[in-house]
């Protein structure tokens, strides 16, 4: 035999568990339903009750597989949403602020500022839709 039958220094042999697959689209349908309640005010206990999980083994896969955690990634398309919202409508940051479940203004900005480097109404200026004259 040309390979040693054990390592050296006590390391275990690596073996992936037959029939573990991931998936990225596991978590699919929660984050698409992340997604159609922004406006809701939901902890990670609340998602992981709902995919039938602990909490800790829900925000540990969620990570795993969506690259970030659930509020880290909810904050984030609750901005994109933002975004769609200052381009394509009229409504006050007041508003949008709330139907992207940021509560209020202040909240929005923040994180607005963090994401994207400018504020809510600096986009709007920028990428909202033009009226026609």
């Amino acid at each position: 035999m040309v390979v040693p039958p054990q390592r050296e220094g006590g390391q275990s042999q690596y073996i992936a568990a037959p029939g573990a697959v991931t998936s990225s689209d596991s978590f699919a349908a929660m984050s698409d339903w992340m997604i159609d309640n922004l406006e809701l005010e939901v902890t990670v206990a609340d998602l992981a009750a709902r995919a039938d999980m602990s909490p800790r083994t829900f925000a540990r896969r969620f990570r795993a597989e969506m690259g970030a955690t659930p509020a880290a990634w909810l904050a984030r398309q609750s901005v994109i949403r933002a975004q769609e919202l200052l381009e394509e409508s009229a409504l006050p940051v007041d508003r949008i602020a709330v139907d992207c479940g940021f509560g209020t203004a202040a909240v929005l900005r923040q994180h607005f500022l963090r994401t994207v480097q400018v504020t809510p109404t600096a986009y709007r200026r920028i990428f909202g839709a033009r009226k026609e004259a």
